[in-house]
């Protein structure tokens, strides 16, 4: 199964350039205790709750394999807002060989601007037959999956999953599939426990005990999802017991 090869091998902070790992985004566990960290040739995901750090390296990493901190592919320069961090500037990318034929960095939170720059340029009949502002978030995103991303390529998605519903994401894991086949290498920050049963990916947890691989299973979106989905009243039952807390 892994035909795909590894562009980004792994990525190292250098910790010695850091002036201060009390300001932000250096003062985050996940920066804070990181030294390298290695990527699976095919998919690796970044998982964690909000505010771990996950995406905040993600864009990091996109931003020094040289991707536009919005997102998109490595020939969109243009920046609605200056927000993303000094974070890539301090980190050592490993590169393989040879190098990816195609790349895009997808990031839920910007991708309206990323669909603007789009249609200036006119580059949107490649991606769908509709323009990706008149289609919905799910359906501009899936547009972008299966006709944009060509294969032989490096993707780094940040929270793909958004306004996706459960049967839209088992398409985008049948075509992160294909492109993995095609020898294409996935870097991706999800809370989707769809995304993340991909098999034999790397999944690294973001905490306050910064990085550490986990398992599938061991995730904590599987498990509460399993256990809900295992007994939804029982759940409900303890979630909405507002007596228990007063005996």
């Amino acid at each position: 199964m892994l035909i795909s090869r590894k562009y980004v091998a792994e990525i190292e902070l250098k910790r010695d350039e850091v002036e201060s790992f009390g300001r932000y985004p250096f003062s985050l566990a996940a920066v804070r205790l990181l030294n390298r960290l290695e990527f699976h040739p095919a998919v690796t995901f970044f998982v964690g709750e909000n505010g771990s750090g996950k995406s905040t390296l993600l864009e990091a990493v996109a931003v020094a394999c040289g991707f536009n901190a919005e997102g998109g592919s490595k020939n969109f320069r243009f920046g609605t807002r200056e927000s993303h961090s000094e974070l890539h500037r301090f980190l050592r990318v490993s590169r393989g060989h040879p190098r990816p034929r195609d790349g895009y960095f997808f990031r839920a939170e910007s991708f309206f601007n990323v669909a603007s720059e789009i249609e200036k340029l006119g580059v949107g009949p490649s991606y769908s037959e509709h323009s990706l502002h008149e289609q919905s978030h799910g359906e501009s995103f899936l547009a972008l999956v299966l006709n944009r991303f060509r294969g032989h390529g490096l993707y780094l998605l940040d929270e793909p999953e958004a306004a996706l519903s459960p049967k839209r994401q088992l398409a985008v894991l049948t075509r992160i599939h294909d492109l993995v086949l095609e020898r294409s290498q996935f870097i991706i920050a999800t809370h989707s426990p769809i995304l993340m049963a991909y098999p034999e990916a790397i999944i690294y947890q973001f905490s306050t005990a910064g990085i550490e691989r986990i398992d599938y299973e061991e995730t904590e979106h599987y498990r509460v999802t399993r256990n809900f989905l295992a007994n939804p009243s029982r759940t409900l039952d303890i979630l909405f017991d507002r007596e228990a807390g007063t005996e």
